[in-house]
C-alpha cells in the first residue's frame, strides 16, 4: 500500500523517542503519529454511492462507508451537502462501518470526509463526492413559521404550521431535526408537538432582552416518509424587546407592570366575578385592538339574561382567543381596586388602559395570580406554553424519545464509537 513507508518511519520515531527519554523528540513535530500528514485512504475504504460519472445516488437509501478488512479502521465521518446541511450517522465501535441515520436530501450534492487510522495509528483521509437523484414522489410538506416578522416580548413562542399531518414518531423526528431556531445570544430551547400539524418552540427561560431569533427549515428535498418530501420554506427573523412582565393579583385587585426587572406602574383593576373567574397562570399578549365590540353571546351568555352585555371597548389587549382581554372599563371604575365584577377580562380606567396599551406589545407576559379561575390552557387558547414545566416541555420533542433527561434536540451529527 502507498502509505507503508510512512508507517515504518512512525514506528522508528516512536522507538527513538523511548530510547532518548521523555524530554527528547525526533522525527516530525512531536513524535505523535497523529501529527503526521494524513495519507490517502482510498484503498482502505469503500462506500455504497455511485462512482461512475453522471450516476446519482438514491436518496431513499442510507449512505454507508466500510473499512476494508485488515486495513485499519474508520475514526470519523462528516457528510454535508452544498447548502451546509449535515447528515447524522452512527459509527460502529470497532470502526469497521459508518452509516447515515438521517435521510439524504434529493437532488443535492454531497461531500463526505472520511478519517481513518492504520494498525500503527497513522491517520488517513479520503474525500468523496456524489449527487443524489430527484424525489420519487410529488407530495411535499410545507412549513410556515410564525409569528410575522417584527419585534416581540420575551415570552413569544416560535410556531411551525405544517400543511399535512405527521403522526409517525420517526417522521416527526425527521421534520423536527430539520427545523432550526437560533438566537443571538444563544439560549437552550426545544420544539413541542402541539398537534400533528403544529409545533411550538420556546427557550428554557424567557428570551434574552434584545435578542435576535431566526427560524429556518432544512427540509427542502428531504424524504420524510413514503412519497412525502420536504419543500422549501421561508425563513423567519424576529427581534425581542425589553422584558415586560405584568402580574395581576385577582385577590388584591391590582395589576403591577415590570420592565427589565423594575416595577414601573401599579394599576387598580377588576377581574372575573364568581362564575366568570379570570384564568390563573402565565399568558402571552396575542394582539392589541384600539376598539372591540364585546358581546356576551360570543362566550355563551344568552341575550336578554342578567349577565348579557353588548359594549364598545377601547384599548383592548388580547391574551386568549376565547376573549380574555386587558381593557378600558369605565363602567366599573367604582369597583376597580376593590372587587371583581367582570366576565373574565381585566378592567381598568380609560386613562390607565391607554397607558397600558401604549406600553405593551405582542409577546409580553401577563400573569394572573390568586384567582379562583381555572389554570390557563397550555395550548389552543393562545400561548399558555410557559405554564408547562421545562422537563415536561422537553418530552414533547420527537428528539428526546419522551425523556426529559435525553440528549439535546440539536443532537450530535455523528455518533462516535463507544469503545476503541
Amino acid at each position: 500500500m502507498n502509505h507503508t513507508p510512512r508507517t515504518r518511519t512512525v514506528v522508528s520515531c516512536t522507538l527513538l523517542v523511548v530510547a532518548l527519554g521523555a524530554g527528547v523528540t525526533a522525527c516530525g513535530s512531536d513524535g505523535n503519529p497523529l501529527s503526521a500528514r494524513p495519507y490517502d485512504a482510498a484503498d482502505q475504504i469503500s462506500f455504497n454511492g455511485p462512482t461512475d460519472a453522471g450516476k446519482r445516488a438514491d436518496p431513499d437509501k442510507p449512505l454507508e462507508i466500510t473499512a476494508e478488512s485488515g486495513e485499519g479502521r474508520i475514526t470519523d465521518v462528516t457528510a454535508q451537502d452544498s447548502t451546509g446541511r449535515y447528515v447524522a450517522g452512527e459509527l460502529a465501535a470497532d470502526g469497521s462501518r459508518w452509516h447515515s441515520t438521517s435521510p439524504l436530501a434529493a437532488d443535492a450534492h454531497y461531500t463526505v470526509t472520511v478519517s481513518t487510522e492504520d494498525e500503527d495509528g497513522a491517520p488517513g483521509r479520503r474525500v468523496l463526492a456524489f449527487d443524489t437523484g430527484k424525489p420519487a414522489g410529488k407530495k411535499r410538506l410545507n412549513v410556515t413559521f410564525g409569528p410575522q416578522k417584527g419585534t416581540y416580548g420575551v415570552g413569544q413562542p416560535i410556531t411551525a404550521q405544517l400543511d399535512q399531518e405527521i403522526k409517525d414518531k420517526a417522521q416527526r423526528a425527521v421534520v423536527e431535526r430539520a427545523l432550526r431556531v437560533d438566537s443571538v445570544p444563544a439560549v437552550p430551547g426545544s420544539w413541542y408537538w402541539v398537534s400533528d400539524k403544529e409545533l411550538h418552540y420556546r427557550p428554557k427561560e424567557y428570551w434574552p432582552v434584545h435578542a435576535t431569533v431566526l427560524a429556518h427549515s432544512n427540509l427542502d428535498g428531504v424524504r420524510i416518509g413514503d412519497r412525502l418530501w420536504g419543500a422549501k420554506s421561508k425563513d423567519l427573523k424576529i427581534t425581542i424587546g425589553d422584558r415586560v412582565e405584568v402580574v395581576t393579583d385577582a385577590a388584591a385587585h391590582q395589576l403591577t407592570y415590570y420592565k427589565n426587572g423594575q416595577q414601573i406602574e401599579q394599576i387598580p383593576v377588576t377581574t372575573g366575578k364568581p362564575g366568570f373567574e379570570t384564568r390563573n397562570g402565565v399568558k402571552v399578549v396575542l394582539e392589541k385592538q384600539y376598539f372591540v365590540r364585546m358581546r356576551g353571546t360570543t362566550v355563551g351568555i344568552a341575550e336578554g339574561t342578567s349577565d348579557s352585555y353588548d359594549l364598545p371597548v377601547y384599548y383592548a389587549t388580547r391574551v386568549t382567543w376565547s376573549g380574555e382581554y386587558v381593557h378600558a372599563a369605565p363602567w366599573s371604575v367604582g369597583s376597580q381596586g376593590y372587587e371583581n365584577v367582570s366576565h373574565g377580562c381585566t378592567g381598568m380606567s380609560t386613562s390607565n388602559a391607554e397607558w397600558f396599551y401604549d406600553n405593551i406589545r405582542a409577546g409580553d407576559i401577563v400573569k394572573v395570580v390568586n384567582s379562583a379561575g381555572d389554570p390557563m390552557e397550555p395550548f389552543g387558547n393562545g400561548f399558555g406554553d410557559w405554564n408547562v414545566d421545562w422537563n415536561k416541555w422537553r418530552t414533547g420533542s420527537a428528539l428526546f424519545d419522551g425523556r426529559p433527561d435525553g440528549p439535546a434536540p440539536q443532537d450530535a451529527l455523528r455518533i462516535q464509537p463507544a469503545a476503541l
